[in-house]
């Protein structure tokens, strides 16, 4: 998602602020591609309320990371660890710069198709699970599915999504509790929590 007045530059670089915890105020760039939509600072703020009580010491995945707005929110807020995964080499290298830059040692970065990972990689459980998808693709089902499957949720895992259409039209595993849903602009964005 993204406001194209509030993140764009005229060098081809998009920009980001950090809302809150050890790095609050901090403002970082990415690299402009298509169908990268950074969360808006105002989403951004409304999910971390959601979830304060839940970040410190999670460990967290952001298979889509994109500019990486969610990935380096968590971690500025006392994440233990953090995996982000993106496709785009260019996404991945200024994720790579901006955790230099921050001196963070804990977030891993790896240039990966979610899907595949998903599928193919030994799984560990994540506490806490971004999933802001390319939209109109019909990934979050099978990604879930994935998820909830292969075992990369903890037992009680929170799981952040992100859609173009309705919570309710997702079909998301039977165990998934909707705890929140909001709407901005044309976007759908939940918090579900593992039962």
């Amino acid at each position: 998602m993204s406001n194209a007045r509030q993140n764009k530059a005229h060098n081809g670089l998009g920009h980001l602020r950090i809302i809150g915890g050890e790095w609050r105020s901090r403002r970082l760039s990415f690299p402009e591609a298509p169908g990268l939509r950074p969360t808006p600072d105002r989403v951004r703020e409304t999910l971390f309320n959601w979830i304060a009580p839940y970040v410190v010491g999670a460990k967290v995945l952001d298979p889509f990371a994109g500019s990486g707005a969610l990935y380096l929110e968590a971690l500025s807020r006392g994440a233990s660890m953090a995996l982000a995964l993106d496709s785009n080499a260019a996404a991945i290298a200024s994720l790579r710069a901006n955790l230099d830059t921050l001196q963070c040692a804990v977030g891993q970065l790896l240039q990966s198709d979610a899907v595949r990972y998903l599928e193919s990689q030994t799984p560990a459980p994540f506490d806490l699970v971004f999933l802001d998808p390319p939209f109109h693709q019909n990934l979050l089902p099978s990604v879930c599915a994935c998820l909830e499957q292969r075992g990369w949720l903890a037992e009680r895992a929170w799981v952040y999504t992100e859609s173009e259409t309705p919570p309710s039209s997702l079909q998301l595993p039977a165990n998934w509790r909707l705890h929140r849903e909001k709407k901005a602009g044309q976007v759908y964005y939940s918090l579900w929590q593992r039962g």
